[in-house]
């Protein structure tokens, strides 16, 4: 079991759940909020995270990108605890497990709205299943094009915080899409550290993120934009919506991203990036979790 948990890779679930838990406790705040609907957007968000990280492993060890001169952790099929096969399997067990939940949350959430939403729901989420896999798996992985950070702002911050406040609260007010937003850049600045760590390695195995397509100095920059423009989309939220101060508590978020920015254009050493990733997703978490917080005190 223990191999199958470091396959699983659940230091990333803080930064999956995320999106859910901003959504859902954006909808509280608005008093239109079911638990029932959390903890299936949740089980959902683990189920198809723990398929993205197994596809992960198994498209790059295929690749020959999971090799010796990896930075990162030894992936499981690369250091030979998991076979290819058994791989294969759990992505598939995993998948449908998604999938179940998936249709259940989307029945639940818009059982009393017409079928179209319904409809609409269900193509989003196999695209979401789809997009977990494709990610490194298949003829043209989208993560080998340098399209990885496009998918993961979209799906870790808008379908995610967008799609999870309009099950609990069936519409969406416009303004949404700024929170939203600065999870889908965080979001975005953990996988870039990932590529950033990564680079020699990815461009040796022909894996062009948009790291070794922008060069590390230009990732840089990059990494910078996309952390700034996260902390000044959920202050034009705030700014817009103000009503008190504590709606401003998310801004303790700032400080470990201002350390990560430090790290960042300091490092000489690759290795150096990876306790960021984490570090990086925790704030993605604390972020979600203050803003909502702050949100939920105004309207108390």
């Amino acid at each position: 079991m223990k191999k199958w948990l470091k396959a699983f890779r659940l230091r990333t679930l803080p930064l999956a759940l995320s999106s859910i838990i901003l959504g859902s406790m954006v909808a509280y705040a608005v008093n239109s909020h079911s638990w029932e609907i959390t903890l299936l957007a949740i089980t959902t968000t683990i189920f198809l995270q723990v398929l993205s990280n197994l596809a992960n492993d198994y498209g790059d060890s295929v690749s020959g990108v999971d090799n010796d001169q990896r930075v990162g952790p030894t992936r499981s099929i690369q250091g030979g605890e998991i076979t290819k096969s058994a791989m294969l399997r759990a992505m598939i067990i995993c998948g449908a497990l998604a999938l179940v939940s998936g249709l259940t949350l989307i029945y639940l959430g818009l059982k009393d709205l017409s079928t179209n939403y319904l409809i609409g729901f269900l193509i989003l989420g196999l695209i979401a299943i789809a997009a977990a896999v494709k990610y490194t798996v298949g003829k043209k992985p989208y993560g080998y094009m340098g399209l990885g950070d496009i998918f993961v702002f979209i799906f870790f911050g808008l379908v995610g915080v967008v799609g999870t406040y309009f099950l609990h609260t069936h519409h969406v007010d416009w303004e949404i899409i700024l929170p939203a937003s600065s999870v889908g850049f965080l979001s975005a600045a953990v996988l870039n550290l990932n590529n950033m760590r990564d680079r020699e390695n990815d461009k040796a195995s022909g894996k062009n993120t948009l790291v070794v397509k922008l060069g590390i100095e230009k990732a840089k920059i990059y990494h910078t934009t996309i952390l700034v423009l996260a902390i000044v989309s959920a202050m034009v939220f705030t700014i817009i919506n103000y009503n008190s101060p504590f709606q401003f508590i998310f801004m303790v978020s700032l400080f470990p991203i201002m350390l990560n920015l430090k790290t960042v254009w300091q490092h000489f050493n690759p290795q150096t990036l990876d306790p960021e990733l984490k570090k990086i997703a925790l704030t993605t978490l604390v972020f979600s979790i203050t803003f909502g917080l702050g949100l939920i005190i105004d309207h108390a």
